[in-house]
């Protein structure tokens, strides 16, 4: 960035669970930011609501090239998250999930991009995920194993991946970040990521109890170095990053679940855990994070998976999170939006993705 120029960045999924912790970390080091989010998941803050930036009033499929005129970066974060919920629901829902799950997070992505190129956005920051890597078990995987997503949605991250790619020129540099597994505070929280469930659950109900037998790997990620990682990306060059793919992780930070669950009851007093012997999770991956550390040198992490997991315990214990808190649908984004699938207003608020008008 060049000095004293105030870059333009667009956050799409602004609201959302990174979304709302990237923000206020990119208006602290004093970009001017806006954010797009059609604000799937209204009323479920937790805790303190931040002061929100400027925003468009539409989604991801409704914004037009001139739009995007006055932005420097976009930074997609925005998508339908994993919907694997979706297997007990009717198979006519079920259906109806997996062409959101394509219109926003494939169609979606490729219409944005196309559009950032036209206006002239120099800068494309994709949020994919390390999930693209499916069933490895203790295998190290870098940015050029093979990916075998095993989910609709690990799937779309991954054809979005490709279709950037495709669009790169000199004027539009697509760069892709693998995420590992999120975990940490934020004011739009998640419990249905593995170490989130895991502390509340500890803390609400004294068990931890686990849907297999634990000896997956995980990539984790605390949700304040992913802002700083994208920080990071922003404030560097863009022909020293342009057109790749960086795993997001740290390799002292994979964990097998099992070990996770251990942590948590170690920092959870009188807890306990409780694995479902002989339940192997169908997805493992161990994830090696050098490229991003090579192409960053200066860069650090901040959080360790123990630190994470106290700062956990001491913000549900400040929002006094209860047990109906921890099974509802408030902080859980499968279970928020099937219910509004089922009811029919999750297909009315997203429709389809058209093409950018050339």
């Amino acid at each position: 960035m060049v000095d004293n120029q105030v870059m333009r960045v667009l956050v799409t999924g602004h609201k959302g669970y990174i979304g709302s912790v990237l923000t206020p970390v990119l208006r602290a080091t004093r970009f001017e930011v806006a954010g797009l989010d059609c604000d799937l998941y209204a009323g479920c803050d937790f805790g303190r609501v931040r002061e929100e930036p400027d925003a468009f009033d539409c989604d991801i499929c409704r914004i037009e090239s001139s739009d995007l005129v006055p932005f420097d970066a976009v930074i997609h974060l925005a998508g339908i998250p994993e919907l694997g919920i979706m297997e007990s629901l009717a198979d006519a829902v079920s259906g109806i999930a997996a062409t959101l799950v394509h219109d926003v997070n494939v169609a979606g992505t490729l219409r944005l991009a196309e559009c950032c190129r036209q206006a002239g956005v120099a800068r494309f920051i994709f949020a994919s995920s390390c999930a693209i890597y499916g069933s490895r078990g203790d295998e190290w995987l870098h940015e050029e194993s093979d990916a075998r997503p095993l989910t609709a949605y690990a799937a779309s991250k991954l054809l979005g991946e490709r279709s950037l790619l495709k669009l790169f020129r000199l004027n539009f540099n697509p760069i892709s970040l693998r995420l590992g597994t999120v975990y940490g505070g934020s004011p739009r929280m998640r419990l249905d990521t593995v170490v989130n469930d895991f502390t509340a659950a500890a803390m609400t109900t004294g068990r931890i109890a686990m849907a297999t037998d634990g000896r997956a790997w995980r990539p984790l990620l605390h949700v304040h170095d992913v802002a700083r990682a994208i920080l990071a990306v922003l404030q560097t060059p863009t022909d020293q990053i342009a057109q790749r793919v960086f795993n997001l992780a740290r390799a002292e930070e994979n964990f097998r679940i099992i070990d996770v669950a251990d942590l948590v009851q170690e920092h959870i007093f009188g807890s306990s855990r409780i694995a479902a012997t002989g339940m192997r999770d169908v997805m493992s991956y161990r994830v090696d994070g050098s490229r991003f550390a090579q192409a960053f040198p200066s860069f650090r992490w901040r959080y360790g998976l123990a630190d994470g997991i106290k700062q956990l315990r001491a913000a549900y214990a400040n929002a006094g999170l209860t047990q109906g808190d921890w099974r509802c649908d408030r902080f859980r984004r499968a279970m928020r939006l099937s219910a509004e699938i089922e009811s029919g207003e999750l297909e009315r608020r997203l429709q389809p993705c058209e093409p950018a008008a050339a």
